[in-house]
């Protein structure tokens, strides 16, 4: 669906970016960004386990470390980055370890710390689906923002539009 088009009737509306309801524009335009970016999420969702046989936020830790240039990241820091609770974290990492898409070691300063990297296996597959999962995110963003949600985003960023923010 083009980013002008209607809705399907079936699907029930966004808020208004005007709105008339309790809350400030910025919390309305928080609100659409969010319905649109959690849509196009569902959409991806589906396409990475498809693709990848992963769950969404298995996904994730993985595009983290894919933009490591080396080694990888602490578990600590990937906690932060996805704002997940570390226990969620260490059994998200054992589900990523198990099909060897990841590795974990100690960090040599920090006996507490634990580090967890990319192995060849996950960069090739990465490598192999991220076109397909490039056009899954233009597409659904394409279908989810429309000009209610650009709207919101100059609302919230108004130096956004002409770089000056």
């Amino acid at each position: 669906m083009a980013a002008d088009q209607e809705p399907p009737s079936d699907r029930p509306e966004c808020p208004s970016a005007e709105g008339t309801g309790l809350l400030p524009g910025e919390l309305r335009a928080w609100m659409l960004l969010l319905a649109a970016t959690g849509a196009a999420e569902q959409r991806l969702r589906s396409v990475v386990k498809q693709t990848l046989d992963v769950s969404h936020d298995e996904f994730l830790i993985l595009c983290l470390l894919a933009e490591q240039p080396q080694g990888g990241l602490r578990m600590t820091r990937i906690a932060e980055l996805l704002g997940r609770p570390k226990t969620r974290l260490t059994y998200q990492i054992a589900c990523l370890q198990r099909p060897g898409l990841v590795t974990r070691r100690a960090v040599c300063d920090d006996k507490r710390g634990v580090e967890v990297a990319l192995t060849d296996k996950a960069r090739r597959l990465l490598r192999e689906s991220s076109g397909l999962l490039a056009e899954a995110v233009k597409d659904a963003l394409a279908e989810f923002v429309g000009p209610a949600q650009r709207a919101a985003v100059l609302g919230l960023l108004p130096g956004l539009a002409d770089g000056t923010r």
